[in-house]
């Protein structure tokens, strides 16, 4: 079993953490498994993940029903090798020795499954890239 203090850790952030956020960091967490510590957050966390989100990751196989938006803290993004923003801007923390990426993709507020799943089928190819950058599979 992998050594998880070894393993890269990654932050995703995002206004409402009830979207994006959410979906890349369950992405990450169904791909890549204990190689990857997966994190998300929001600058001004909603009350709940939006509806459109969790149904259309449901339809990739993955449930993030029981999910819960989370405030963005210092010690997060202290916390994590790779900061990943998807629309907070200058609010999230820099701190010196983190690689910061600021991913632009359509915000799903308000939005319907039909317009979310274009979104998260963007995501999820830019967590395929971010997992074999940083934690690419091991060959036998």
């Amino acid at each position: 079993m992998p050594d998880i203090a070894a393993a890269p850790s990654v932050l995703f952030v995002c206004v409402h953490n009830a979207g994006r956020s959410q979906r890349a960091a369950a992405f990450l967490a169904h791909l890549a498994g204990d190689r990857v510590e997966v994190r998300s957050a929001g600058s001004a966390p909603a009350d709940t993940v939006n509806p459109a989100v969790v149904a259309a990751m449901a339809e990739a196989g993955i449930d993030i029903s029981t999910e819960v938006p989370k405030v963005l803290t210092v010690e997060a993004v202290q916390a994590s090798d790779v900061v990943i923003t998807m629309g907070c801007g200058d609010t999230c923390p820099v701190f010196p020795g983190k690689r910061y990426l600021d991913w632009q993709l359509a915000d799903p507020a308000g939005q319907g499954v039909d317009a979310v799943r274009p979104i998260r089928d963007e995501i999820e190819q830019r967590v395929r890239g971010l997992i074999e950058e940083i934690a690419p599979a091991t060959q036998p």
